[in-house]
């Protein structure tokens, strides 16, 4: 079926599950369960529509798409998912399964943060998180095994991650090796030092679960849209970590230790509730969280258009970066972060 066709098709479902007729559409080439689509309406609505792979599991998806909701409905900046005729989050027509979601103003950011920016954020996801402590715990657990897992399995990953480079004909594997050999060192160096020192009982709450970059619309400092809910249970300072030290700004910026402070300031105002204890670990648990990811480091195996491939293989490189300029600072992050906990989380 050709795109006009597929075009068509997309067309027809919008009219009969969802009242809509389409004025214009664009595909857009991003996504790895889904296929996605700009639409405008004829009478002027602008929508993002998401038909999912067959692979997909829709009933996370389902459960993602309510988390969503009850965000929005607590006046967290969430676009509105359609229900279909029939009233369901996720629609089934024409042997694919669809969600449709208003487009908000804004774009991902494609450059390191602002501390503007950075704040805006914390105050986002501090009120997300206290919203979402009320949300019933999602049967989706995040893995963790930044916190528990095997460092010998880690070790072994990088040797795993570096045959199936070779194999798929890596464009730089002599520098994939050298990364490889220093994430072995690191994890055997720094992994049992780093969970000395987090707290023994990390809070568990459902989370967003991917709340980074590529899943805020920002316009000009100000977070429009939150999108893409994973919908799991995780640790809340987990995920915070993962936001304030976005390897775009770390790797990219001097500004980072301002944006990771203004940021951790703003969401504990937001979300005092936290305790002080998880909130100061974050910069740990990124770090950790880092060490026992591989994901870009070969990227073959998604089948990605070229451009999120290319935008995953440089999330690896800034990743990479990011570790090291981490476990050089973090005393450094230290320092800054206990002027959070002695202003109670005003900057």
């Amino acid at each position: 079926m050709g795109n006009a066709d597929w075009d068509e098709l997309v067309a027809d479902v919008l009219e009969e599950q969802y009242g809509v007729i389409v004025e214009a559409m664009e595909h857009v080439p991003m996504g790895t369960d889904t296929t996605n689509r700009r639409v405008l309406t004829t009478d002027g609505r602008r929508l993002f529509v998401k038909e999912y792979a067959s692979t997909a599991d829709l009933d996370a998806a389902r459960s993602a798409w309510d988390m969503s909701e009850f965000c929005r409905a607590a006046d967290l900046p969430v676009p509105r998912v359609w229900p279909d005729c029939h009233g369901n989050l996720i629609a089934l027509a024409e042997g694919s399964a669809w969600a449709v979601v208003d487009e908000v103003p804004g774009r991902v950011a494609t450059s390191a943060m602002t501390v503007a920016r950075a704040e805006h954020i914390g105050m986002v996801l501090g009120r997300m998180h206290r919203v979402l402590a009320a949300y019933p715990l999602p049967r989706r657990v995040q893995p963790s095994r930044w916190r528990t897992g095997s460092v010998q399995d880690a070790v072994t990953k990088c040797s795993s991650v570096l045959s199936s480079a070779n194999q798929q004909g890596h464009a730089d594997l002599a520098r994939l090796r050298d990364q490889l050999n220093q994430r072995r060192q690191d994890l055997r160096t720094h992994v049992g030092r780093l969970r000395a020192r987090l707290p023994e009982d990390l809070v568990e709450q459902a989370l967003h679960a991917d709340f980074t970059r590529p899943n805020l619309l920002v316009l000009t400092d100000v977070v429009r849209g939150v999108i893409d809910f994973r919908g799991a249970k995780a640790f809340p300072a987990w995920e915070l970590g993962r936001a304030a030290f976005d390897p775009r700004t770390v790797a990219t910026s001097d500004q980072w230790p301002a944006c990771a402070t203004a940021m951790v300031s703003a969401y504990r105002s937001e979300n005092p509730t936290l305790p002080l204890a998880d909130v100061l670990a974050c910069a740990r648990i990124a770090l950790l969280y880092m060490l026992f990811s591989f994901y870009g480091a070969t990227t073959s195996e998604y089948n990605l258009p070229q451009e999120a491939e290319a935008d995953l293989q440089r999330h690896w490189r800034e990743r990479q970066i990011t570790i090291r300029i981490l476990l050089d600072h973090l005393d450094e992050v230290d320092d800054a972060f206990s002027g959070i906990a002695a202003s109670g989380g005003h900057s």
